[in-house]
């Protein structure tokens, strides 16, 4: 056996760089067998986002067991690229040397995200480790209220006073301990008297200057200062908006205190995607290393809801009972009108959140954006409307049952488009998220819409 395994551990050149099954095996028999050399040998090509999903791959029983044996080896890096659940397994397993090595030569922004999740014995244990100045740093960040800029930012900040050269300004970067550096950084930040940020001069400027040549005049046209208290997603929206790099982050008296890179930005900007995909699907939050019992938790309640929601609709199909009892094909055709009002009603609701995240979606152009989405409720309901009114007629040999069913197809599609729009606009207005609530509202709607209109016609035409 064990032959078998060494000739697939990684015998293309590809296989040592992708996390693949083959890979994967080999780690685990290297983890089996307790050749902690072997297992360094086979991860120390493997980039730390690889090695993070490994740990989320694996069992827990496996995790544990690699974890151990790998120890030292693990690194900032690697604690930063895992899901939030399985880094606060591998911090309680990790050997007090391990986890003093992988923070301290973690960017305080890095460490605050480490801890700020975790429980207080681990997040003394973490500070713990780090030189006082470090700990100091994150602590002053950690007072800053969650999901801010003053949370996202991190301190090391290079910055310069405005009446230094690029000559000056190379020098000092030059003469600079390294360990007193970020890891990356992409602009030198200008500061006046007061340490009020003034510009920023990219590195590339820098490099192509003159060293008699002021910071002031080679500084980015495009400048913008955040402020420490303002939310994470508005930050990420300002970098995505305005095409920004990094970004000075200042105190109350406007004083630089920090900076936020475009990486940090765009993690954000990642996070808040995701939660509105997974709350459109009512499953919160949640990630494939959640517990059955988190996962049941955060699934459970939108489940009531539609649960709540599909007892309202089947109260309006109750007050037509006696149609239903007539006319059995109401009872074929009825479904259809209410699938396509669910799945009209969900695209339009997908466009406006996604609109209202990215800030398109506004009072001023609101009432446009509900008129295009009901005339495109109208003009698909029309087109299903003449296919379904044929299908009545061939599948039943009624016209009349063909009329209502086209008719109530217009109805619902309208509507669909309407209800899609308006509800996460008035939600958004109430301070309500839209993603998360707005999709059992659409879906309501269109069913009690779809069925009553269907069902109502055919009781006042075909009855």
């Amino acid at each position: 056996m064990s032959d078998d395994i060494a000739t697939t551990e990684v015998d293309e050149e590809e296989e040592a760089y992708v996390l693949g099954p083959r890979a994967i095996s080999a780690i685990l028999y290297a983890v089996e067998i307790d050749d902690r050399d072997k297992l360094i040998e086979l991860m120390e090509p493997l980039h730390a986002a690889d090695i993070a999903d490994l740990l989320e791959q694996i069992s827990a029983f496996d995790r544990s067991r690699l974890i151990r044996l790998y120890d030292r080896e693990i690194d900032g890096e690697i604690l930063s690229e895992l899901d939030e659940n399985i880094r606060d397994e591998v911090l309680a397993i990790l050997s007090p040397q391990a986890l003093a090595e992988a923070v301290r030569e973690m960017d305080s922004d890095d460490v605050v995200d480490l801890v700020e999740d975790l429980e207080a014995e681990q997040q003394d244990a973490v500070l713990g480790v780090l030189e006082d100045a470090d700990r100091v740093a994150v602590q002053r960040s950690l007072s800053y209220p969650e999901y801010s800029a003053g949370r996202l930012m991190q301190r090391e900040v290079v910055m310069a006073p405005e009446h230094w050269t690029v000559g000056e300004a190379i020098d000092h970067l030059r003469a600079t301990d390294e360990m007193d550096l970020p890891d990356q950084f992409y602009h030198i930040t200008i500061v006046d008297p007061r340490l009020h940020p003034v510009g920023n001069v990219t590195l590339g400027k820098l490099m192509r200057s003159k060293r008699a040549t002021k910071l002031m005049d080679i500084k980015e046209e495009t400048f913008r200062i955040i402020p420490a208290s303002q939310e994470e997603a508005d930050v990420a929206y300002a970098f995505n908006q305005y095409h920004l790099i990094s970004a000075p982050v200042v105190d109350d008296e406007g004083r630089l205190i920090g900076v936020i890179t475009i990486d940090d930005a765009m993690a954000v900007l990642d996070e808040e995607h995701e939660e509105d995909i997974m709350r459109l699907a009512g499953v919160g939050e949640g990630s494939l290393s959640d517990r059955v019992l988190e996962t049941t938790k955060q699934r459970l309640p939108w489940l009531a809801v539609n649960l709540v929601t599909a007892i309202a609709a089947s109260m309006v199909i109750a007050q037509f009972e006696a149609a239903l009892a007539q006319i059995v094909a109401l009872a074929v055709l009825m479904p259809i009108v209410a699938s396509m009002g669910g799945n009209a009603g969900t695209q339009s609701l997908t466009v406006a959140v996604r609109a209202i995240a990215t800030k398109d979606l506004t009072g001023a152009n609101v009432w446009r954006v509900i008129r295009r989405e009901v005339l495109v409720g109208l003009i698909n309901g029309m087109i299903f409307a003449l296919v379904m009114g044929i299908v009545g007629l061939i599948w039943f040999g009624s016209p009349g049952l063909g009329y209502v069913i086209a008719a109530a197809m217009v109805i619902n599609l309208v509507v669909a488009g309407l209800a899609g729009t308006v509800i996460p606009v008035v939600l958004e207005n109430f301070g309500i998220d839209p993603a998360l609530a707005s999709g059992a509202f659409v879906t309501t709607v269109t069913d009690v819409v779809g069925f009553f209109a269907f069902l109502g016609l055919a009781a006042a035409v075909l009855l």
